[in-house]
């Protein structure tokens, strides 16, 4: 029986799909946008237009949001004797890892690698700008939560904040990729699972079935599934399959559970200075956020490892976004990075970003991006040394900070209109909720909303004539008309909302009951005044 989702869309038989074409070039087909629900369901979360999903014709322009990096980065840089890495490869940084906002302590806390292929260690914050290393019990002296061992470094890691535990001993989900040594001198490579009621005292290791360094996970609460995002090699490639499972814990069959999920495509564009550089596909982060999930895509556009060792440079890596309704198709309708590695020498962030677990934040009326830069500097290697202890001690790996970029809330697209204004026509949408929102930013302009029935016609007393202008710019705004009528009347039955915006800009809309616009969608990795990860009403 085919799985019905949330929003209306109807999953295939056959899923997770199997028919990404592994050998194509072409971006990998997003089904629902080609054949949309009927009736799409929005009660839950705020829509953002960040694709067609919604949208049956308009004449606004849609335009991308661009991050800006805040004024205090990097806000986490390398301090501790674990962090310097004895002068060859600082790093206070996560490498994935995660930033998630704590409701029950009231803190930002980051996971991040301390000092290259070391552990994992915590860093908290009472505003998410100034980070404290508290002094841990798992390492006396250190903020550790993983401690070193002689013979082991660790690669890619991933925490989430399970708010839906149903046990308060796995509250925290960690997986880390370790290599070691045996005693024979061999090389393993291992995936490990762990637990933790608190995110600093873990449960010892579950291995995984193998996979590529630089694996994480992700929880997709819409189907209640725990997601493998798997870096293997697909057409001689960096790739990422995917399996998912109702549990967190247990191993898989590579064969049978897993299945190609995201490949390079045609669209990728090369960096202008390494032309003959294949680009790649690094990495893939997913977090939910309001109704949809919201994909950090990570582009690796060279050098390959060999040439930056040779000469003495960091990879360049940049972080596009990508937006999935069914959790499993993402669309990429813009690739301008947004977040770039700055390619300039000095420069904290100037190559190999990296998104964290748990991708971002709401704080207020902004979504915090944390994200990890590298310098490629060394207190004590040159251009070509390399190391004296452990793997990859070379520059291309040294100098690694924490950042922190913002956005406007739902700020990823907006739908846009100039002095002689558009229209925006939804799709059939049905809700139970009976007060409608809007974040749009309209100082200087209009956005008056109309609502119809299927066949065209203003619903009664809910015309744009009735509507009472908007004149703001507010991330949070209801609509309100002067008959002074919501939406109760048409609850439960299909209906289409018009938007005529002139001079100004229109994010998102939403339905809701509750009076303060809570909208009931995904924080992704929480923020102040979440509730469980969700805004909720009273939060």
């Amino acid at each position: 029986m085919n799985a019905l989702l949330y929003n209306g869309i109807v999953l295939p038989e056959t899923w997770p799909p199997r028919d990404v074409d592994e050998g194509g070039t072409a971006p990998v087909p997003v089904p629902y946008l080609d054949d949309p629900p009927e009736v799409i369901c929005i009660d839950l979360g705020r829509q953002l237009f960040v694709d067609d999903f919604l949208i049956a014709s308009t004449s606004l322009t849609r335009v991308f949001g661009e991050a800006k990096i805040h004024e205090a980065s990097p806000v986490l840089s390398p301090e501790t004797d674990e962090e310097m890495d004895n002068g060859y490869c600082p790093m206070a940084a996560p490498f994935n890892d995660g930033a998630w906002y704590d409701p029950e302590d009231g803190l930002f806390k980051l996971w991040y690698m301390p000092g290259w292929f070391h552990s994992t260690a915590l860093a908290i914050s009472r505003d998410g700008i100034h980070w404290e290393r508290p002094d841990l019990n798992v390492v006396r002296g250190t903020n550790l939560v993983w401690p070193n061992r002689d013979r082991y470094d660790r690669d890619g890691c991933l925490v989430w904040l399970d708010h839906d535990a149903e046990r308060p001993e796995e509250r925290f989900k960690m997986f880390q990729y370790y290599r070691y040594d045996t005693r024979g001198n061999a090389t393993v490579s291992e995936g490990w699972l762990h637990t933790s009621p608190d995110g600093i005292h873990w449960s010892d290791p579950v291995v995984t079935t193998p996979v590529g360094d630089n694996t994480s996970f992700f929880y997709n609460p819409f189907r209640k599934k725990w997601c493998m995002s798997i870096r293997r090699q697909s057409a001689n490639l960096r790739a990422r399959f995917y399996r998912e499972c109702d549990d967190f814990l247990p191993t898989w069959d590579r064969d049978r559970d897993e299945v190609l999920w995201q490949r390079i495509d045609s669209l990728a564009l090369p960096d202008p200075a390494l032309p003959d550089h294949r680009v790649a596909l690094y990495d893939v982060n997913a977090t939910p956020y309001e109704s949809l999930m919201l994909g950090m895509f990570a582009i690796f556009r060279g050098p390959e490892n060999d040439i930056c060792a040779e000469k003495g440079v960091p990879k360049t890596m940049d972080l596009e976004l990508g937006y999935s309704r069914d959790g499993f198709h993402f669309s990429r309708p813009n690739r301008t990075p947004f977040l770039a590695s700055s390619r300039r020498i000095g420069d904290w962030n100037r190559a190999y970003l990296h998104a964290v677990g748990g991708v971002c934040m709401v704080v207020g009326d902004e979504v915090w991006i944390y994200f990890t830069g590298f310098s490629g500097q060394s207190p004590k290697l040159g251009k070509t040394d390399a190391g004296a202890i452990g793997r990859s001690r070379r520059v291309m790996y040294a100098g690694a900070s924490t950042g922190l970029a913002t956005i406007r809330r739902d700020g990823f697209a907006s739908m846009d209109a100039g002095t002689e204004g558009g229209v925006l026509t939804t799709r059939p949408v049905v809700f139970k909720g009976h007060r409608l929102f809007v974040n749009a930013e309209v100082p200087k302009g209009e956005l008056r909303v109309e609502v119809l029935e299927e066949n065209g016609r203003p619903v009664e007393s809910l015309s744009a004539d009735q509507c009472v202008p908007l004149c703001v710019d507010r991330t949070c705004c209801e609509v309100l008309w002067t008959s002074g009528k919501n939406l109760s009347s048409i609850v439960g039955r299909p209906v289409v909302f018009r938007f005529y915006l002139r001079s100004g800009r229109l994010f998102s809309f939403w339905v809701t009951d509750d009076p303060n616009g809570a909208s009931s969608g995904y924080m992704a990795a929480g923020g102040p005044g979440c509730i469980n990860g969700r805004d909720l009403p009273g939060g």
